[in-house]
């Protein structure tokens, strides 16, 4: 697993040698999906609220800068050296370029698919394109999307009848119950996808 680092002041040798990594593409900058209780929103991390209000996320993301040691969040400091617009821009772009599929489950007749293991696999949610294809293999208007954890997503059509949306539900419960592979958590609800936007969400709690 990865360490995360946030709220350590940095040095504007250290930013500027960031900035520079970042530029030649040596690191990249990702975004991270995080619960809305965070400790790295109160270290001050630098983040945009998905699911809830500022006083009161319930998911966020966050932005990270891949090392071969670290997974380094990004602070509000940072901004002080670096462009904002820069930063989020570059942090959809990687994520848009890191690519994964989308498996079909058999035993399920098809009508749900995973995208999973790998680091990003359930920040790329924020992937419009992804998700149009999710739409796509399942013929669907709306989705329902699972990211209980990190490196874990599932997706059925919202329209999926009563038998198939308890199954999914509870392969989403027995994914967020389950630290066994050390993914940390993200959130317990469905997102609602439309025309490969996140369009709303659905607690389970």
């Amino acid at each position: 697993m990865w360490k995360t680092l946030f709220g350590k002041k940095k040095t504007d040798k250290e930013i500027e040698k960031m900035k520079e990594q970042s530029e030649s593409g040596d690191y990249k900058f990702y975004p991270i999906l995080k619960p809305g209780d965070w400790v790295g929103i109160q270290a001050g991390a630098l983040k945009q609220t998905l699911i809830g209000t500022q006083e009161e996320p319930q998911v966020v993301v966050g932005f990270g800068y891949d090392t071969p040691e670290n997974f380094i969040f990004l602070t509000h400091q940072d901004l002080e050296k670096m462009d904002g617009n820069q930063i989020l821009n570059d942090a959809y772009q990687n994520l848009e370029d890191f690519k994964t599929e989308f498996e079909p489950v058999g035993s399920l007749d098809n009508k749900v698919l995973t995208s999973s293991g790998l680091d990003f696999s359930s920040e790329r949610i924020l992937s419009k394109n992804h998700m149009l294809e999710a739409h796509k293999m399942l013929d669907a208007e709306e989705l329902l999307v699972s990211i209980a954890r990190r490196r874990c997503m599932m997706v059925t059509s919202r329209a999926a009848d009563d038998e198939l949306l308890n199954t999914f539900i509870m392969l989403h419960n027995e994914t967020w119950n389950d630290d066994s592979y050390g993914n940390a958590p993200i959130a317990n609800m469905l997102f609602v996808v439309k025309e490969g936007d996140i369009v709303g969400s659905i607690p389970l709690q």
